[in-house]
């Protein structure tokens, strides 16, 4: 495990987006998916990515990275029995459970860290009531017999949009016509967007006959456009765009104002932090809580951001860990079940914090790292790799002064 010490100063600088993950995934599964091969231009092949392209692999397609590209050859002969291994990638592992299902007799999931705690019993019990048949234990995580079936599918909207997202790449591959209906309000509702418009360019068609209703053609190929890009990631520039917000002078570039990313809205959830007292709503942004939580911390507003359970079952409980951390660096924060409330001092002292096995956690404590009068020593920061490898590297070209320990 390796452990770092930033001393305290503010980022100056340029810095490129990074491929987002959550478009690369969904890119590769409908490459994977399609009726020849693709290019997708991908800056930066973060640990899950990996994860989905191995998975891929796995299951039949032929995969080449080179030069910030992905050339991937669609799965042409299934193999009978596949092992997936899907590392600690959620959106891997939700989006596979039904593709495997759809196509393929046997599929052998594995995964590492806190993936196998994370509920997936909605989307479960909808492939076994239609045909699968899924054993489930530690190790492998999960065993999935196909055999999957078209026909009526429900599935709440309350605890994954990745269910969701999943079932909407294996539909299209059965034989007949399929309808999805999400049963509860949506979180995280930009992610399913993001899916339709992966599978529309893709030659892919959806119907959405209501709200969270929708009709699926069964029968369909994919097909591929030859080559396509995956956007710039707003959920890391949020941590640059941060920086700026609390005194840094950062430029993230390549960041896609148009995107149906649901984290673009750090943008304005920053706007709203700078302006004193705020409650903000983070049903649909969860993955931002860390950062926001540190901006907070930077103004002298008490900010209160709620509508955030679902963080507790992510790579670590993160309304605690944001919590634990910030009072590490002489923060004051209160933690009610789904909600934190940030009361901000304009700055923190600095001291000595646990990255959580979590890359959120590592690289929004960096960041607070600028607004600290004292060293902030964070352990545990390989944990950025998950989604963002190059973050060390970005984070000492911006002037950051760190320490290996």
């Amino acid at each position: 495990m390796m452990n770092v010490e930033i001393k305290p100063g503010k980022l100056s600088g340029r810095v490129g987006a990074i491929a987002s993950k959550s478009h690369a995934h969904r890119l590769i599964l409908c490459a994977a998916l399609a009726d020849a091969p693709t290019v997708i231009a991908c800056d930066g092949m973060s640990q899950d990515i990996r994860a989905t392209l191995d998975c891929v692999a796995a299951l039949g397609a032929e995969v080449a990275v080179s030069d910030g590209e992905i050339c991937l050859s669609p799965i042409v002969r299934k193999p009978e029995r596949v092992v997936l291994p899907c590392n600690e990638s959620g959106s891997t592992l939700r989006f596979l459970l039904p593709v495997a299902a759809a196509l393929y007799g046997e599929a052998v999931f594995t995964g590492v860290g806190r993936l196998g705690q994370r509920p997936n019993g909605p989307l479960l019990e909808q492939l076994a009531a239609h045909g699968a048949v899924i054993e489930q234990g530690t190790d492998p995580l999960f065993v999935v017999h196909g055999g999957l079936t078209p026909g009526a599918f429900c599935l709440p909207g309350d605890v994954s949009s990745q269910f969701v997202s999943g079932l909407l790449f294996a539909l299209p591959r059965l034989a007949g016509d399929s309808l999805l209906r999400v049963t509860s309000p949506v979180e995280s509702a930009g992610y399913i967007d993001m899916t339709l418009d992966a599978i529309a360019a893709f030659g892919g068609e959806i119907g959405v006959k209501d709200d969270w209703v929708f009709a699926v053609s069964g029968g369909q190929t994919l097909r591929s456009p030859g080559r396509i890009g995956a956007e710039g990631d707003w959920s890391n520039g949020a941590f640059w765009l941060a920086a700026t917000a609390m005194g840094s002078d950062v430029h993230c570039d390549g960041l896609r104002e148009q995107s149906k990313q649901p984290d673009r809205a750090v943008v304005d959830l920053l706007a709203a932090i700078g302006g004193g007292d705020a409650t903000l709503d983070m049903s649909q942004t969860p993955d931002l809580v860390p950062i926001l939580a540190v901006a907070a911390a930077a103004g002298q507003g008490a900010v209160r951001l709620t509508n955030a359970a679902r963080l507790r079952i992510k790579e670590s409980d993160r309304l605690a860990a944001v919590a634990g951390n910030l009072r590490a660096l002489g923060g004051e924060v209160e933690e009610g079940a789904d909600e934190l409330i940030i009361h901000g001092t304009g700055g923190l002292r600095g001291g000595r914090v646990s990255g959580h096995n979590d890359h959120r956690m590592v690289m929004s404590c960096a960041i607070a790292a600028t607004i600290c009068r004292e060293s902030v020593i964070i352990e545990g920061v390989g944990a950025a790799d998950k989604s963002y490898p190059g973050f060390w590297a970005d984070y000492a070209a911006l002037g950051g002064d760190v320490r290996v320990l």
